[in-house]
């Protein structure tokens, strides 16, 4: 979703007709639900503490969120850092044995996007179905393996934001009001003046707000002010990282304000059902989405089947322009409409290009699709992933992408796997002497190799995706020091118990290869793949491998390895001629592949 974020503005209570009844079965089933009108009294709140047994944590699926990105303009390098992270994730709670629900998806209405149809020349519903199917193609070109692609025009999500409007409606949590402020159309919000810089421009989008004032729909975030004091309070890891909990605690200090959910001068969007003169706030229409593309398999969707798919999402991955709208309206929402509030949201940093936060609104984007065809899929998720320490801010630089690329995987991880078949092809005819458990006995390296495992795999649960890369690539590293320490070429030539010694040896690096292509698949998919059939393994068994195919132990006596095949060949960039283009190619000891022209970035 892009960076539209709310703040308070003032309004004086319309005298016109205001929604506020309770009903009867919500205070049934739910007695903390207010009665007839918004109130601060305090009342004890539905939400998850995290506390259910193991054995009910073992059936609850693990979802996983990203945001609903606006279709205004196609797909940047920031949403696809989002989605990248997302499914990083995703991957490793597969490993882990979970049932992963993974969500992605577009938010599609409001003022923006009916403004970017009609500026190239399309209805909104065309520019919404091709700006959509650029993210659906890109998420494919990026190895993204999302279950639900949830799109805000889906009429199964117009009947779940209908409904859920409904019971907020019978909570009492929405009246009608008069509000008038300083509006950024690229954030479609209100902003406070004193937020605002030299003559009213938008700090996030740096162009003038304008002057508006409309008669709307308010929902009563003030009334839950105190319940979502308790969450924060009783689960700290319902925010993260920490100091993304300390801005939104610091942000309810000051006191929440009612905020409007409508728009009376936008014709894109849901209508508001019991008012169709006015369209529901796109922020209340897309929140909604998480649950809607729950019930995307069911012909009449509903919000309690839709629940009962699923929700609570176990992660809400969001960048942390949109924090306040996640953490704090949207479980306020949740709360009016009596459902469960999520377990976690965590709030990225941004990508910046020179200095600055990239965004389509500011035309300084990074473009994943250039990224990808250039460099590959795995090459953009491993240095996204590696490089930005997850939660802080990150910088992109060409020269230090290659660096890191050309070092990790090419060197680090590529050239010790090829020139270890290299060995064994010659020595050994690709086949291994010895079980890898047989081999590491009495061995260091084994105990080295597990203890950067265990350390990754803490490093995954806890959302610390820059670590974990670096305990597995820490793996490679010791296989390169002991395969260089032990010097099993020389060791070959001497024949007898030298000979033996140094096919074993061969044996501890590729077990440690095969450790690697499990523990890193979560970021580079496609090359662990590689690794796994150079190691005679088929695609269905990388697929079926799970977290405990770490253990060491998995190769045995006999297996025969494939020949050897640089598996990430170098990236090489030659500035040709002043003024020319730049020269990429991608080269390996064995053989170069001809050059391609490309466009610096």
């Amino acid at each position: 979703m892009a960076a539209r974020v709310h703040h308070s503005i003032q309004f004086q209570r319309n005298t016109l007709t205001t929604f506020f009844f309770s009903n009867p079965i919500h205070k049934k089933n739910y007695p903390w639900l207010s009665s007839s009108k918004p109130s601060s009294k305090r009342s004890s709140s539905l939400y998850c503490t995290c506390t259910s047994s193991k054995k009910e944590e073992v059936k609850e699926p693990y979802v996983i969120t990203t945001p609903l990105y606006y279709v205004n303009a196609p797909p940047h390098m920031g949403s696809a850092y989002s989605t990248i992270a997302a499914d990083s994730i995703a991957r490793f709670q597969r490993l882990m044995g979970k049932k992963v629900i993974f969500i992605t998806g577009t938010d599609e209405h409001g003022e923006k996007i009916a403004t970017a149809a009609a500026a190239c020349g399309s209805s909104p519903n065309d520019h919404c179905d091709a700006i959509s199917q650029s993210y659906r193609s890109l998420w494919k070109d990026l190895d993204i393996s999302y279950d639900k692609f949830i799109r805000t025009t889906d009429p199964k999500h117009e009947a779940i934001v209908e409904e859920f409007y409904s019971k907020v409606l019978a909570n009492g949590d929405i009246y009608r009001a008069d509000y008038e402020g300083l509006y950024c159309v690229s954030c479609e919000e209100y902003k406070d003046e004193k937020e605002l810089l030299e003559n009213n421009c938008c700090p996030m989008h740096l162009k003038p707000c304008v002057s508006r004032k409309e008669d709307n729909y308010f929902f009563a975030l003030s009334k839950y002010q105190k319940r979502l004091e308790e969450i924060l309070e009783q689960n700290p890891d319902f925010v993260q990282p920490v100091y993304r909990l300390n801005e939104v605690q610091n942000w309810m200090k000051s006191g929440l304000r009612d905020f409007s959910i409508s728009r009376a001068s936008v014709d894109w969007g849901i209508r508001v059902p019991t008012d169709p003169k006015q369209t529901i706030y796109v922020w209340f229409d897309a929140l909604l989405g998480y649950i809607s593309a729950l019930s995307q398999d069911q012909e009449q969707p509903s919000l309690q089947t839709a629940i009962s798919s699923g929700w609570p999402a176990s992660l809400h991955l969001i960048g942390k322009d949109i924090l306040r709208f996640h953490a704090v309206y949207w479980p306020a929402m949740l709360m009016s409409a009596g459902l469960r509030v999520p377990k976690t949201v965590f709030g990225h940093g941004f990508l910046t290009k020179d200095g600055m936060k990239m965004g389509k609104s500011l035309g300084n984007t990074l473009e994943p699709n250039e990224l990808v065809q250039r460099f590959g899929p795995d090459a953009v998720r491993y240095f996204f992933l590696r490089e930005v320490e997850f939660g802080n801010d990150g910088d992109y630089s060409e020269e230090r992408f290659i660096n890191i690329v050309n070092a990790h995987l090419a060197n680090t991880i590529g050239n010790l796997l090829n020139r270890t078949l290299g060995l064994l092809k010659k020595n050994c005819q690709s086949t291994l002497v010895a079980d890898s458990s047989v081999a590491a006995e009495g061995n260091d390296f084994k105990d080295t190799v597990e203890k950067l495992v265990e350390k990754s795999k803490l490093q995954y649960e806890s959302l610390l995706l820059s670590s974990a890369c670096e305990s597995v690539l820490e793996i490679g590293t010791a296989g390169n020091l002991y395969i260089d320490g032990r010097a099993p070429w020389s060791l070959f030539k001497q024949g007898g118990a030298s000979f033996d010694s140094a096919a074993k040896d061969l044996v501890l690096i590729l077990e440690a290869m095969r450790i690697i292509a499990v523990a890193l698949s979560p970021v580079t998919p496609k090359l662990c793949l590689s690794i796994y059939r150079q190691l005679g393994y088929t695609e269905e068994q990388f697929n079926a491998a799970t977290w405990s195919d770490t253990k060491w132990g998995g190769l045995k006596a006999g297996q025969v390895m494939a020949p050897p095949n640089p598996i990430f060949a170098r990236i090489e960039v030659v500035a040709e001629e002043e003024g020319g283009p730049t020269v990429e190619k991608k080269v390996s000891k064995k053989k170069q592949k001809s050059p391609q022209t490309q466009s610096t970035m």
